[in-house]
């Protein structure tokens, strides 16, 4: 980024920010990494993801459209189908999906070992 130093690379107003706070939403990666092998209608990424509602699937979705991560078709049948799919800017995030994914698996045991251990005890029942 010309013009910026590395200390204004998460200034509130610089577009780095902005793209770090949408990735780092808690349903994003996971919904990219779902359409990463192609166009996926909205039911297949609720079957696919699991734990997410339609609701906060098709806000995720919405927002991802509208920052230009993903494309939605909709075709002109009856009845109605709708697909998704990553933009050429949404598919440069799945090498570092992957990246991410293959780390959390790596160390993920030693991230809950490290959970459990600082832990609260459970307190005495009185």
């Amino acid at each position: 980024m010309s013009g910026f130093g590395p200390g204004d690379l998460f200034l509130a107003d610089c577009p780095a920010r902005l793209a770090v706070e949408l990735i780092a939403d808690k349903w994003t990666v996971v919904v990219l990494a779902g359409l990463s092998e192609g166009p996926v209608r909205h039911g297949e990424l609720i079957k696919l993801i699991g734990g997410i509602s339609r609701k906060m699937l098709t806000q995720t979705l919405r927002r991802l459209e509208t920052h230009g991560l993903i494309r939605r078709h909709a075709y002109a049948e009856v009845p109605p189908r709708v697909e998704y799919e990553l933009t050429p800017l949404g598919a440069t995030l799945t090498e570092p999906i992957q990246a991410l994914t293959e780390w959390a698996r790596a160390h993920g045991d030693a991230v809950l070992d490290a959970l459990d251990a600082h832990a609260e005890p459970v307190a005495a029942a009185e």
